[in-house]
């Protein structure tokens, strides 16, 4: 009587792993479409608003403000040198829908707080209406072209803040990255109001409660052909 041949489990296995393959590439897809419509509930969180710079595309700040946004964050100026070109137009824009208007310096770690207020008071208007400005703090100096120990970017920032806010005539909202607290902790050394990072959770990174959080970093809605940085304000 001739033996039956066992069957192979081999052509099972790859199976399963197709399957195991499928099923997580849709969830990620699920997650990814998730995260670009999601933005935090108005019922918990109802002063929304948006980033808006040069680099966000076809932005209609009649239908930001339909959204439910009550105020915009505006990209103005970075380092010594940097300015956003599509500043002042945004910024008529959005005051002609009666949103409220605040300005962002990106901190150069590389450059001295002179070069950096400087630039900053030739593109941001002296105005007692505009939201308390913001400084984000995102690069460390290990990119600069000589070194600049961590005391000197401490001492360098605090200048700038301490010259922003004489312009401004209002405290500074300090929005640093999570490495940058972590490598100089700004949250720590400086009494401000801090701007955090989180996508879709609440960020702790600084150890001390935030007033503005970067909800969701590609927000896709009608107002924008790209994606927005989506905030809210702590409650």
């Amino acid at each position: 009587m001739a033996r039956r041949k066992k069957k192979s489990s081999g052509g099972w296995i790859v199976k399963l792993v197709i399957l195991a393959a499928v099923i997580a590439g849709a969830s990620a897809i699920w997650l990814w479409n998730e995260k670009r419509g999601w933005r935090p509930d108005e019922t918990a969180y109802p002063d929304q608003g948006a980033l808006i710079g040069e680099r966000d595309e076809g932005v209609n700040f009649e239908v930001l403000k339909g959204l439910g946004a009550s105020f915009v964050y505006l990209e103005a100026s970075k380092g010594a040198h940097g300015k956003d070109g599509a500043f002042s137009g945004n910024l008529a824009a959005s005051r002609e829908m009666g949103l409220q208007v605040g300005a962002v310096h990106e901190f150069d770690p590389c450059e001295t707080a002179d070069g950096q207020s400087a630039n900053y008071v030739t593109i941001v208007p002296r105005d007692a209406q505009l939201l308390p400005p913001a400084i984000r703090l995102e690069r460390t100096a290990d990119d600069c072209p000589s070194r600049v120990s961590d005391a000197a970017v401490q001492s360098e920032l605090l200048t700038l803040v301490n010259q922003i806010e004489a312009h401004a005539g209002s405290p500074v909202i300090l929005a640093p990255s999570e490495s940058f607290e972590d490598r100089y902790r700004p949250a720590a050394r400086l009494e401000r109001a801090l701007w955090l990072e989180g996508d879709l959770d609440e960020p702790g990174y600084a150890g001390r409660p935030w007033t503005l959080w970067t909800a969701n970093s590609a927000y896709a809605n009608e107002a924008a052909d790209t994606p927005l940085r989506w905030l809210v304000v702590r409650p």
